[in-house]
């Protein structure tokens, strides 16, 4: 089925319809195309194991042997230990840009989809958070059904609007979490550098796994005007101004890139996994960054 979809266009995925239905071609468009050449030869320390094959259930996949081998093997005998993650969704104003492409938003949604029906498929517990100024909406973790089409609508139904501030809330969050847990944040992450850092040193002390997944639109990387443009804020309404772009762009392009190195050593400082992300990029990169992460975050729960 996922062979005719076109999987590297998260534009034209969008036209599939509901978010399950998206959410379900990428993943397993995605674990399908990882597996297009046939395992050759076998080894003793995979003497319980077999190679997975597209259709099998992905929570029998084996982590560790991933982490060691590069490739996905099924346990027959053994489960692995169930992760408890939460999914924290920025739905504030600038969220809504899309010039060329589908918006930040729509593009963060789906992706969020789709690790919720990744996560769902492993059995693991998964949450949804979802926040602009304040947090909107909350499901914590579970495993079941009906906790998997609970975040499925939320995602469906909520839409961009209002500001934010990721330290206010990442603060007023934390505090929240009663146990260990993987944090997956979308977001493009759009505030005061020190702000932000103040927060993830908090994850940090309370000991969470974190992945940031930022989502630029490929204007804000690129800043490709050049005829006199007005530019409004997404977050507020009123605050518009006329300006011309040649003479801003060497400016914004300096202080843009000043605060992506900024984050990006932020996040490394912590550990913590960071990956940009324009609205163009293949929704597979995204999975494959956290399929990496999760063989070092169930090394680290099982040697609690």
């Amino acid at each position: 089925m996922a062979k005719d979809v076109p999987l590297h266009d998260p534009s034209a995925l969008a036209k599939f319809g509901n978010l399950d239905v998206i959410a379900k071609l990428i993943v397993e468009g995605y674990m399908i195309g990882q597996h297009k050449s046939p395992f050759k030869g076998t080894s003793v320390e995979f003497v319980e194991h077999r190679q997975y094959y597209p259709g099998d259930e992905i929570r029998h996949i084996d982590w560790r042997a991933y982490g060691k081998t590069g490739k996905y093997y099924i346990k027959e005998y053994e489960e692995e230990t169930n992760l408890r993650a939460y999914l924290f969704l920025d739905c504030s104003g600038s969220m809504s840009y899309g010039e060329s492409t589908l918006s930040k938003f729509a593009y963060a949604k789906q992706l969020a989809a789709a690790f919720t029906y990744l996560l769902h498929a492993q059995r693991d517990a998964i949450g949804l958070l979802t926040f602009d100024e304040k947090i909107r909406e909350r499901i914590d973790p579970g495993t079941s059904q009906k906790n998997f089409q609970q975040i499925m609508k939320v995602l469906e139904d909520c839409k961009p609007a209002g500001e934010t501030s990721l330290g206010k809330i990442f603060n007023s969050a934390i505090p929240t979490l009663k146990r260990r847990s993987l944090i997956i944040i979308f977001s493009d992450l759009f505030d005061n550098i020190e702000a932000l850092k103040q927060a993830i040193q908090l994850f940090k002390r309370n000991r969470h796994e974190v992945m940031l997944f930022q989502i630029l639109a490929p204007e804000e990387e690129e800043f490709p005007f050049s005829k006199p443009t007005q530019f409004r804020s997404l977050e507020q309404n009123r605050n518009r101004i006329l300006v011309d772009p040649h003479r801003l762009r060497s400016i914004y392009l300096t202080q843009f890139a000043e605060f992506q190195k900024n984050l990006t050593e932020l996040c490394g400082h912590s550990r913590y996994d960071f990956a940009s992300m324009k609205t163009t990029t293949p929704y597979g990169q995204a999975l494959g960054n956290y399929l990496d992460a999760r063989t070092r975050f169930s090394s680290h729960a099982s040697a609690r």
